[in-house]
């Protein structure tokens, strides 16, 4: 068999994501060509899709070290650097490409990519308008374009540029599903009508039926239909579920080892020294409300919101996990010396964004498993859990399509109600570890009473009243990449109260399982 044969098994290999096998055949073929920058290349690829990003980078290098003006090894490389958080590596990359090639498409949509990561979005806006003027029909600069204008919540500039796409392809159901987010179907049935007609197309992929299934199953809400909207919201989880992998019993071990670990170590006994920023930490559930606390606090004028943020997980588990398992004496012995790493590191991360205040919010939600890490190395840092009706929280779960692997457990009844309660044991035990510590705000106070909670919020987050906060609908200084990004656009309403007994004949199975104390 030729070499450009095996070459091409490769790429059918990493297209349909069997990554492992791709990477086999390439670490075979190296051995019969150690000097070929294209399969160190086609590795690092099927490394990189796999998850093994630090061996990605290792395969990038080696492509560049026999091929220094690789183009698509050094854009690969940037991306892994990017996936890694180490910005500065990434830029550079990035930068380098686009100067010695202003109209490369792929790297002006990385470095766009990289600048929404940052949450800088008026930049990425700039850098993906120069990759539109290069080619107006290239899908995905659309698409990034119409998400970086939704987050900023700019919805009419985002409804235009997902039409243009769909202009180009009537069947993109992630432009289809965009623009169910943001359309109002008790006003307008006209988009409804054109979703109904794709579901006939007998050549729709799964992914492609999840987006078409999950924005019909928000349309049928918005028109009241619950039958129609969760018999389609089923379909997408079904779908969704059968991508993954997912077993309960792992979450279970790292949440056990939690508790176990954490509860033999004082978390209140450790004096380390402040942080130069001071970080509010808004965690609880998905979908518990951590947007729109996010937004009140980060309208103040004092205040900063970077959104949601992997920097406090991704240094936790790489520095204190083995396995599924937390390592205690390295917890005790991090936290006896003078040194602070876990929050060096943290805050590392978190200057690439250039926030100007002091005060910072991360309202990353599953930031509650780490809130005994956060007690010892953030001394001067506030934490905030959101709470909400445990069946409308569940429900809003099933209701969305998570884009994160860390979100495998929110696509199957089964599986959200046993996560939950994995969740609600936690947060317990942590409350009871350090009650004066975590502020509870609770989403149907908040809707209930917004002035008189909010006024709390801030005297606990030691800020003065700012009226901004109360008019944080109206503040686009904080972008929104979570899939609340719509909600949080609005001023606060109560019709997601209660909102679970629309659903509740079809949602027997999660809620006999889950623990509503």
């Amino acid at each position: 068999m030729e070499l450009r044969q095996k070459i091409q098994i490769i790429q059918n290999l990493i297209k349909v994501e069997n990554f492992s096998l791709a990477t086999i055949n390439c670490k075979k073929l190296l051995k019969k060509y150690p000097n070929n920058s294209f399969i160190y290349n086609l590795c690092g690829l099927a490394l990189q899709g796999d998850r093994k990003i630090l061996s990605s980078v290792e395969f990038f290098t080696q492509a560049l070290l026999h091929e220094p003006e690789n183009i698509a090894a050094m854009n690969n490389l940037a991306n892994s650097y990017k996936h890694l958080n180490q910005i500065e590596k990434a830029e550079d990359l990035y930068l380098k490409i686009i100067k010695n090639d202003p109209k490369n498409i792929k790297a002006l949509n990385n470095y766009g990519n990289l600048m929404q990561k940052l949450n800088n979005f008026n930049e990425a806006i700039k850098i993906y308008e120069k990759a539109f003027l290069i080619n107006k029909n290239q899908l995905n600069i659309l698409f990034s374009l119409a998400i970086s204008h939704q987050s900023i919540g700019e919805f009419e500039k985002a409804k235009d540029y997902a039409l243009k796409i769909l202009e180009i392809d009537p069947k993109n159901t992630s432009a289809h599903k965009l623009i169910s987010g943001i359309t109002n179907y008790k006003e307008d049935k006209t988009h409804l009508k054109l979703m109904e007609s794709l579901t006939e197309d007998q050549n729709l992929n799964n992914e492609q039926k999840i987006d078409l299934y999950f924005a019909l199953g928000k349309a049928y809400e918005d028109l009241k239909d619950f039958k129609n909207s969760f018999n389609y919201l089923k379909e997408a989880n079904k779908l969704k579920k059968e991508k993954t992998q997912y077993s309960i019993s792992r979450d279970e071990k790292i949440f056990n080892n939690i508790i176990k670990t954490f509860g033999e170590i004082d978390i209140n006994s450790y004096k380390k020294t402040p942080t130069n920023k001071q970080i509010i930490f808004i965690c609880g559930m998905p979908r518990s409300g951590t947007t729109l606390l996010e937004q009140i606090i980060a309208s103040h004028n004092q205040v900063s919101g970077a959104g949601e943020l992997v920097y406090l997980q991704n240094v936790i588990k790489n520095n204190f996990f083995q396995e599924l398992n937390l390592n205690k004496q390295k917890i005790i012995e991090e936290a006896l010396t003078k040194k602070n790493t876990l929050a060096e590191k943290y805050l590392h991360l978190l200057n690439s964004h250039n926030y100007k205040t002091e005060i910072i919010t991360d309202k990353t939600p599953p930031n509650f498993m780490w809130i005994g890490f956060i007690k010892i190395f953030f001394p001067n840092s506030k934490i905030i859990h959101c709470s909400r009706d445990a069946r409308d929280n569940c429900l809003s779960l099933f209701k969305n399509n998570f884009a994160s692997r860390d979100m495998e457990w929110a696509h199957d009844q089964n599986d959200i109600a046993q996560y939950y309660n994995l969740y609600l044991k936690l947060i317990s035990f942590w409350k009871l570890k350090s009650p004066d510590s975590i502020y509870e705000a609770n989403y149907e106070s908040i809707v209930s009473n917004p002035e008189k909670e909010t006024r709390k919020l801030l005297k606990f987050c030691n800020l003065e009243w700012d009226n901004n906060c109360l008019n944080f609908y109206k503040n686009k200084k904080t972008p929104i990449q979570t899939v609340s990004v719509s909600q949080a656009r609005k001023p606060i309403y109560n019709s997601s109260v209660n909102s679970n007994s629309d659903y509740s004949k079809y949602l027997q199975d999660m809620y006999n399982i889950l623990d509503t104390q």
